[in-house]
């Protein structure tokens, strides 16, 4: 398995766990409310501030795929995603962009503002797989997901959630192979709580090592904020799940995730670094 992530301008140490901080651009994602999708400034401070407290990786979204969660054009997802992707293409960090459409793939990628394309239907989308073997270096992040957003949750079922997920994952990375995009552009991620109950997705964490060995690829954790923590602290507010979002973040490392996508960048970056310093050897 290789120890770096390849992308655009990037080459991505992943002997440590590398922290990718999310910026939502949408107004009715289920973590902040929209707060950061009101203006341009106030996303862009946002970004900045991920960046002072350790975020390794910016992960910027126009759409959300939150359970329920209707799509929004193309156009749309567009503009807002243009004005942010514009400036912090300047800053000197992985620039990764949230999008499952092949049409706004192209557009970052002509534009040279991406890194990482992070895509929760795993390059599904027509011509996804031909825009990202056109892009010689570009990183790709592939996520399993049962159905879409708008049904997902309504009855998910597996018979053996990690099997099946490391099934799927392992085709889709086939695929991108086999269209030129090299395994060292390619990072999993196993899409807790998309599609999946609490118990698929506590089965799923403690088989991340198992889907890696599976698929040969680093793996991403995202699961931070998300339902399957307030299930499992009892926290029903979102915002508020922050100290149980840190607990899944580390047992995500204990189980071997590479790489960390999450809301609460600072909280994360310093439970990793005394749990590095303090876990048994």
């Amino acid at each position: 398995m290789h120890t770096y992530w390849q992308t655009t301008r990037f080459r991505i140490d992943l002997h440590t766990p590398c922290i990718m901080g999310i910026v939502n651009l949408t107004p009715d994602s289920f973590s902040d409310g929209g707060t950061y999708s009101a203006s341009t400034a106030a996303a862009l401070a946002h970004a900045e501030q991920l960046l002072r407290e350790g975020a390794g990786i910016l992960d910027v979204g126009g759409e959300s795929t939150r359970p329920g969660a209707a799509p929004v054009s193309e156009a749309e997802e567009w503009r807002r995603l243009e004005p942010v992707l514009r400036e912090i293409v300047h800053w000197q960090v992985p620039v990764s962009v949230d999008t499952r459409r092949s049409g706004i793939m192209r557009r970052v990628l002509d534009a040279a503002w991406a890194d990482i394309i992070n895509d929760v239907q795993a390059l599904e989308d027509a011509g996804a797989v031909a825009v990202l073997a056109a892009a010689p270096d570009t990183g790709v992040c592939l996520m399993h997901m049962q159905g879409l957003p708008e049904t997902m949750q309504h009855n998910p079922e597996y018979g053996d959630v990690t099997a099946e997920v490391a099934a799927y994952l392992q085709a889709r990375s086939a695929a991108c192979r086999a269209a030129g995009i090299a395994a060292e552009r390619l990072v999993l991620d196993p899409g807790f709580g998309f599609g999946k109950t609490l118990r698929h997705n506590i089965d799923l964490m403690h088989g991340l090592r198992k889907l890696a060995a599976a698929t040969d690829l680093p793996i991403l954790a995202g699961v931070s904020r998300k339902r399957m923590i307030g299930e499992l602290s009892g926290e029903a507010d979102a915002a508020r799940r922050v100290h149980g979002s840190v607990a899944g973040a580390l047992a995500a490392v204990a189980h071997g995730a590479s790489v960390l996508r999450v809301h609460d960048v600072k909280a994360t970056a310093d439970a990793l670094k005394v749990w590095q310093a303090l876990a048994p050897v």
